[in-house]
């Protein structure tokens, strides 16, 4: 699990990969390894979403309503260094304005 969160974070670095990793159903179970995988999958999920989120509307919409955010706020003070760091690019995208 925690390998396929990082090729799928590296994966969505890519633009043009962004939507169709999320059409294919992805974030839920990314968000789910936030609370209940290894500390590498917590940290490959956590940059995962700062991709999925990035300049996607769409996806900031689907990561809020699969609930990331209070993992992602979680990982700010529990995470190692590296979660704290992709959890808080992750947050930042997703608050981030587009217009």
């Amino acid at each position: 699990k925690e390998k396929a969160a990082g090729a799928i974070s590296n994966l969505a670095a890519n633009n043009d990969n962004i939507v169709a990793i999320a059409e294919a159903g992805a974030i839920p179970p990314l968000v789910n390894l936030l609370t209940s995988g290894t500390a590498d999958a917590k940290e490959n999920a956590a940059g995962a979403l700062w991709n999925l989120a990035a300049n996607n509307d769409k996806n900031k919409v689907t990561i809020a309503e699969a609930g990331a955010i209070p993992p992602l706020v979680n990982l700010l003070t529990s995470g190692t260094a590296i979660a704290k760091e992709k959890a808080a690019g992750a947050l930042w995208n997703l608050a981030a304005n587009n217009d």
